[in-house]
């Protein structure tokens, strides 16, 4: 399994990667990962992932200074340690999470050594652009060439995924690829507990990298908008680039005494967060799943998400929670204000219907449509974006 983004990072494509190599690994397949090194470190040696052990690779790496936390192999180091690898681990399959340099770098060896070859995609250039020094009049061509490059990385792999049916949509209209499979990056829902117990505080939770296409900025214009007799306390789990700008907006908006960012937090943390949150919030507008927001879903939680990319998806307006228009901080309030002012019974009613709805992504299903992949065999059928929606091949 190959990674531009990996465990210990905190992030989507991280940590579908890390469930789905600790879930094969439990199934009794012989994984190995290969990412860049998540600090000066490198070389190869045994690792925990969701309590199983598994070779991971680190690739030498650098920081790239633009973003808070990211770091990259340079294509050249990627290309030589994929031949290493690969002639000394001969893997049955390949599957890798993005076309850009580890991506790239192993298709190109595996298409060379004949080995079967799965792609998945969780990335969007344009939120790429926003964390680089290029200027603005170049973005646009810049975009355009990183869609380019993804037809050609893609176009190696015998299967093409990506998390949810709109995210299939995009990237077959920018690439032109013909086939992508809508696979759920799936959830154990066991690890969660949802909790029906009555409310005694107006708790919105937010649980995602603290970066500008989250859009957290709408979430704590909405907060300022909220009437005061609602007392709502707004819980922003995780960290990155926009934490000082946020906490200055927040003391701009008066805000500041019911606004907690937490920063990165323990999985039994995050878990709590969830527990004591009366409704979860996605302002974000570049979505192919969310895995928080199935976290949240799997933990009970009614949803008041952003109408944009994959969100739909997950909820359904007005069933499981509420649709805002983007960016528009008073929708988003007024959707808010719905939930937090929900009688006993509507609300019960919101959070039954999101663990209705998320048990058509549980991980088992990922898992079992993964395994028909990398062996070739016809997937009767894929995890769907929803309960109505099924992709057969």
């Amino acid at each position: 399994m190959a990674a531009d983004t990996f465990a210990p990072d905190v992030n989507g494509a991280a940590r579908f990667a890390e469930r789905l190599a600790a879930g094969l690994v439990a199934r009794g397949h012989e994984v190995q990962i290969m990412a860049p090194a998540a600090s000066r470190k490198h070389g190869s040696w045994m690792e925990m992932h969701e309590g199983q052990p598994m070779m991971v690779h680190r690739l030498h790496s650098w920081r790239w200074y633009p973003h808070d936390w990211l770091r990259f192999a340079l294509p050249w180091i990627v290309r030589r340690d994929s031949r290493r690898i690969l002639d000394a681990f001969r893997p049955d399959v390949v599957h890798f999470q993005s076309h850009i340099n580890v991506g790239r770098g192993v298709s190109i060896e595996a298409e060379a050594r004949g080995i079967r070859m799965i792609g998945t995609n969780h990335f969007m250039p344009e939120n790429m652009v926003k964390f680089s020094l290029i200027p603005l009049g170049f973005q646009d061509r810049v975009i355009k060439a990183a869609w380019r490059a993804a037809r050609r990385t893609f176009g190696r792999a015998a299967a093409v995924t990506t998390p949810t049916l709109r995210a299939a949509q995009f990237l077959k209209k920018y690439t032109g690829l013909r086939e992508v499979h809508a696979v759920s990056c799936g959830i154990d829902a066991d690890n969660y507990s949802p909790n029906f117990e009555p409310r005694t505080e107006n708790r919105i939770l937010f649980v995602g990298r603290v970066t500008g296409e989250k859009q957290i900025d709408v979430l704590l214009q909405a907060a300022a908008l909220l009437a005061p007799t609602l007392k709502a306390q707004i819980e922003i789990v995780g960290g990155g680039d926009q934490k000082r700008n946020l906490e200055h907006l927040a003391d701009t908006l008066g805000i500041r005494d019911r606004v907690t960012f937490t920063g990165y937090v323990t999985d039994d943390e995050l878990r709590a967060a969830y527990s004591r949150a009366t409704v979860f919030a996605m302002p974000s507008i570049a979505e192919l799943q969310s895995i928080a927001t199935m976290e949240a879903m799997a933990s009970g939680l009614p949803v008041v998400a952003a109408n944009a990319m994959a969100l739909p998806h997950l909820v359904h307006d007005q069933q499981n929670g509420y649709l805002f228009a983007p960016g528009n901080a008073q929708d988003l309030a007024d959707k808010l204000t719905t939930v937090l002012t929900a009688t006993p019974e509507n609300l019960a009613a919101l959070k039954r219907e999101s663990l209705k709805l998320i048990a058509t992504h549980d991980i088992k299903r990922t898992l079992n449509t993964f395994e028909c992949l990398y062996r070739g065999e016809p997937v009767a059928v894929l995890v769907a974006d929803d309960a109505s929606t099924h992709a057969t091949d």
